[in-house]
């Protein structure tokens, strides 16, 4: 194929490309719902919503980042922002420790179902006494109940 010819299916390649993301950035709502998850800074949030005073360890990770580990008074919260990673499979994942209870769970995930859960754009992560939420709209969801025995 002549030098000539890759050009002219480079640009029409291109053009093609451009044309698609402008309608469909043009088209897009305020609140990211019909975004292209791949274009959207997603935030994650993990927020301590214990009573008493209770201190909030908060250790999360991705397997190519770990965000260290962070002690949370009553309501503060650790937060990061990223971009999907270009090859796929972008994952988070956190433990969540108080007094005598642990848990381990995906803050995010890579998939459809949990971009709708974060409501395109923020997952929000409470920690109450019962367990660990999900924001979805303005309800939290219990996700994930607190498990009994010593950290790590």
């Amino acid at each position: 194929m002549s030098y000539f010819c890759k050009n002219v299916i480079f640009f029409i390649l291109f053009q093609a490309i451009a044309i698609t993301l402008l309608i469909d950035s043009s088209s897009c709502e305020s609140n990211n719902s019909h975004q292209d998850p791949w274009l959207i800074t997603w935030h994650v949030h993990t927020v301590n919503g214990l009573s008493n005073g209770k201190i909030l360890l908060v250790h999360c990770k991705s397997k190519d980042n770990d965000l260290g580990i962070h002690n949370l008074t009553v309501d503060t919260e650790f937060s990061w922002k990223f971009k999907l990673n270009f090859f796929g499979g972008t994952l988070f994942w956190c433990y969540m420790a108080h007094d005598n209870f642990h848990a381990t769970l995906d803050v995010f995930r890579e998939i459809e179902g949990f971009f709708d859960e974060c409501n395109y754009g923020d997952c929000i992560w409470t920690a109450k006494d019962d367990g660990i939420y999900l924001r979805k709209g303005n309800v939290d969801q219990l996700r994930e109940e607190w498990k009994q025995g010593g950290l790590w």
